[in-house]
């Protein structure tokens, strides 16, 4: 299956880590010290902070070549701050007319 691993290589994906109140006003009072240490590691695109459902969130989008490394993104921020964490796949204008073929063909197959 290689042909399947190339086509996703350099995919991006949109990560959103809220972190519980108790935890977060701890780290808050500490002044974060773990957060320049894990986004100097996971380097992400874009990383956003912001508020959501009550809780501190990070709106990140990270580049993978594979999505087994989905763990090395979530892991320090389960285990440094227990955040909950969404993951999703995401496409820049550039993937979407990429797969404007393949739309054409759903549409023409399922519309």
């Amino acid at each position: 299956m290689p042909c399947q691993k190339e086509k996703f290589l350099n995919m991006r994906f949109l990560f959103k880590i809220q972190m519980p109140n108790e935890v977060a006003n701890k780290a808050a009072k500490e002044g974060f010290p773990m957060l320049p240490k894990i986004l100097e590691e996971q380097k992400p695109e874009a990383v956003y902070f912001t508020a959501e459902d009550g809780m501190r969130t990070c709106i990140m989008v990270v580049n993978m070549d594979d999505a087994s490394e989905i763990p090395k993104i979530a892991e320090p921020w389960f285990l440094s701050l227990n955040a909950q964490i969404d993951v999703s796949p995401v496409m820049v204008p550039e993937d979407l007319e990429k797969a404007g073929p393949d739309i054409e063909a759903a549409v023409e197959k399922y519309g």
